[in-house]
């Protein structure tokens, strides 16, 4: 099976991206804490969840009419909330996974059967709890290095009286992240009675019958066409390269698509390129820096499964001497440009190799 797998920075020059709530140890009843992970030593790497990042996705990719993505409608029962858990309809169902176990309660039944907003929802089989492992995987963007968060006093003074305090933290630094997209799953659905894999109930078997989805047997699995995986997989990565997101964006605009990347197709699903990019030394500290000698052990290593160049997407003006030490690492293997280029090269490349969908 083919993986597209890779590495991002996003570069947080004064950010707040992620928030925690209300910090502990705060001067004002409004204080808003960023999220962190704190070591046992005392170091303070600030992070973004890869839930928020998932929304930050998801939202740039609603907002993107010409990739033609089509999102799931949300459903909403006292606590618990869901998807239509539709992959055969809806883009994000396939690509990001779902997880539906509606309330069996008569209240809640009864509740669902009076909501007019429920008209175009996908019933579900009585009974069954229908999960999808997500295609697309991303880990915690965390800071490259350890910070010293900053707290941020200000005031609320456009009124008659004494000013209202309030107070809220952030960083700078640049995150890290690894993500990774299983392209043979893309598109797939299961049939399976096991948790994780049983994608279809009953009914949307039959809608995929209806659509002429494939049915692949022995893998006890309905497959999309060719062209409607790729077209899917396509969007996902024009949303990556123009994504918009993140908190306190008002107060400390952030671009949030990616200033680096680093991705490949490989055979399997284990993503090799986590320590091409570490925290630099000396009078690197704290800055992100190109180790080469693990670049080069990734070439050497895993050549067999490298189905693509090395795509690298640089963009100019975020450490310019890290970018040149790439540029003339090794031009046949590895391959430097614009985030934005590299995501579209890509993108050409799913149509030239139908073979990785498979």
């Amino acid at each position: 099976m083919a993986f597209i797998n890779g590495l991002l920075l996003i570069d947080a020059p004064a950010s707040a991206l992620n928030n925690a709530g209300a910090a502990s140890s705060a001067r004002t009843d409004n204080t808003v804490a960023v999220k962190a992970i704190r070591t046992r030593t005392g170091e303070t790497y600030p992070y973004v969840s890869a839930q928020a990042f998932r929304y930050w996705l998801r939202t740039s990719l609603e907002s993107m009419p010409e990739t033609g993505w089509k999102a799931a409608p949300i459903f909403r029962e006292e606590k618990v909330a869901y998807t239509d858990a539709n992959p055969i309809r809806y883009w994000d169902d396939d690509l990001f996974g779902y997880m539906r176990a509606p309330s069996t309660r008569k209240t809640a039944r009864d509740a669902r059967a009076a909501d007019a907003s429920r008209a175009a929802e996908t019933p579900l089989t009585d009974g069954v709890t229908l999960t999808r492992a997500a295609p697309f995987r991303v880990g915690t963007l965390v800071s490259i290095a350890p910070v010293t968060i900053t707290d941020d006093f200000g005031t609320m003074s456009r009124h008659d009286g004494d000013p209202v305090p309030h107070e809220h933290q952030f960083y700078r630094t640049t995150l890290k992240g690894l993500f990774s997209l299983n392209l043979g799953a893309c598109g797939t659905f299961t049939y399976r009675r096991k948790t994780g894999f049983r994608h279809l109930d009953d009914i949307r078997i039959e809608e995929a019958k209806r659509e002429g989805l494939t049915h692949l047997e022995r893998e006890q699995s309905y497959r999309l066409p060719l062209d409607e995986r790729t077209r899917r997989v396509q969007a996902l990565l024009n949303g990556m390269a123009r994504m918009e997101g993140g908190a306190k964006q008002t107060i400390h605009y952030t671009a949030v698509a990616p200033a680096v990347v680093v991705l490949a197709v490989t055979r399997g699903g284990n993503n090799i390129f986590p320590y091409v990019i570490t925290e630099g030394k000396g009078e690197k500290r704290g800055l992100p820096v190109v180790n080469l000698d693990a670049l080069q052990e990734v070439l050497d290593v895993f050549s067999d499964e490298l189905l693509s160049p090395v795509y690298v997407g640089w963009v100019k003006g975020f450490h310019d001497d890290e970018r040149e030490k790439l540029a003339s690492f090794n031009t046949e293997r590895v391959l430097v440009s614009h985030p934005l280029h590299v995501f579209e090269a890509m993108i050409r490349n799913l149509n030239e190799h139908p073979e990785w969908m498979e």
